[in-house]
């Protein structure tokens, strides 16, 4: 048995999509864990892309058992129409399994995301207004509709109506909102949960039946380490624990069963959205970077802001996570650039310092410490073996592993998952 974790070490979109279908082909189980359709992973298989936002990437791979955790939160028309469309593609969804535990976002949720965002105005944190934050803070309330709740009538509309009452009050009172149909939510959701009803679980005895069946067990990882709502750039964060830990909440396991955690990064760095970013180049070097690695977002399509390679971020994600192993991308798009830049400590006060401050405030007077580095500008994309990357490529990932004490196991030379290189 293996039990393998995938996580992002940045703040997201570093291309955990890629490695965790690769990783799904020798696994029997994959398993989503955090965060919502907030999330997206793209991943190429065939020359066809797929665009992922709520079911796990396994899905690709005939024959294996996708199950969506209670740390998700469940969008259900986005859900049905991901299934269709990959129904439509020739991709069964019939092993897919949902915790009956997993929360629902309702329609209020998306209403409220959108109206508190564009209430802070020039403060607004940057998020995809999905609902996935008020999903997650009714959660926390108690007051929160789960899988379960949804497929039992009588208690759905009960909660919805409940629900409404305050929320209603809300939208109209304080952010000048209309109010919410009740009996449209009703009927809608009622309908969706037939569509569900047959894929629902308890996700966490099937998990555990696995793990006692010897399966190898695949967790994927949706956004990442600085993302998280208590270790990233609070409050520039989303609203749950994308770190490894997580698994154990947002699956139900305990941490004994899990054997290897694999971090996620980019060659370079990227963020979507607001918040701090030390190492960002709002110059022509970023704006090379993005053009370079088409970076423009999965769920947004929003263009990423980039800079060079945090390792303070990384080495910090190392020791949050339990790292043990890096798979890198973006290796060829790096390599592009004649100079390449390697922040491997910040200056701050006149002293140099290696872990990643959390006030902000202390953030903003920290300065990249760089070491730089020879680009290797050759195309390397049909490269599969680590001896025959360039030796400029091979002094790039040996510092990297030498500043945060993990080892680099895989290398992304191209965005096709056959594009790898398994050291």
């Amino acid at each position: 048995m293996a039990t393998r974790v995938v996580i992002g070490t940045q703040w997201g979109d570093e291309g955990k999509g890629k490695y965790i279908d690769m990783l799904a082909k020798t696994s029997d189980v994959v398993v989503r864990f955090s965060g919502g359709n907030n999330a997206g992973h793209t991943i190429v298989a065939d020359g066809v892309k797929y665009a992922l936002h709520l079911i796990p990437s396994g899905i690709l791979h005939s024959g294996k058992t996708c199950i969506i955790g209670n740390g998700v939160v469940v969008d259900p028309a986005v859900l049905l129409k991901e299934m269709k469309e990959l129904a439509d593609k020739g991709i069964d969804t019939g092993k897919l399994l949902i915790s009956d535990r997993a929360h629902v976002i309702m329609p209020y949720h998306r209403l409220l995301d959108e109206l508190q965002e564009n209430f802070r105005g020039k403060n607004s944190i940057g998020t995809t207004k999905r609902g996935i934050g008020p999903a997650y803070a009714d959660k926390t309330e108690r007051c929160g509709i789960r899988i379960c709740d949804l497929i039992d009538e009588e208690i759905f509309v009960k909660k919805v109506k409940e629900n409404l009452a305050v929320k209603n009050l809300i939208i109209e009172k304080v952010y000048g909102g209309q109010p919410i149909n009740e009996d449209e939510v009703i009927s809608e959701y009622l309908e969706y949960a037939k569509e569900i009803k047959p894929h629902v679980v308890d996700s966490t005895s099937v998990i555990f039946d696995y793990i006692e069946a010897g399966k190898n067990i695949l967790f994927e990882g949706a956004q990442a380490t600085f993302l998280d709502l208590d270790f990233g750039t609070y409050p520039y964060v989303t609203s749950s624990n994308p770190i490894a830990g997580g698994v154990c909440t947002g699956a139900g396991i305990g941490p004994v069963y899990i054997d290897e955690v694999y971090g996620v990064l980019k060659a370079y760095t990227s963020r979507v959205g607001a918040g701090p970013f030390p190492t960002e180049q709002d110059n022509e070097i970023g704006d090379t970077i993005r053009e370079l690695g088409h970076e423009y977002g999965t769920t947004t399509g929003r263009p990423r802001r980039c800079g060079w390679l945090d390792l303070v971020m990384i080495r910090t994600a190392a020791r949050v996570n339990g790292l043990t192993g890096l798979a890198i991308n973006h290796v060829d798009t790096i390599g592009k650039l004649p100079k390449i830049k390697l922040c491997v400590a910040y200056k701050k006060d006149g002293k140099e310092i290696k872990s990643f401050p959390a006030s902000l405030k202390e953030l903003e007077k920290c300065e990249p410490v760089y070491e730089e580095f020879e680009g290797w500008n050759e195309d390397i994309s049909d490269v599969r073996n680590y001896d025959d990357l360039p030796e400029n490529a091979k002094k790039y990932l040996r510092r990297i592993e030498e500043v945060v004490g993990v080892k680099i196991k895989l290398i992304g030379v191209g965005k096709e998952r056959e594009q790898t290189i398994v050291v």
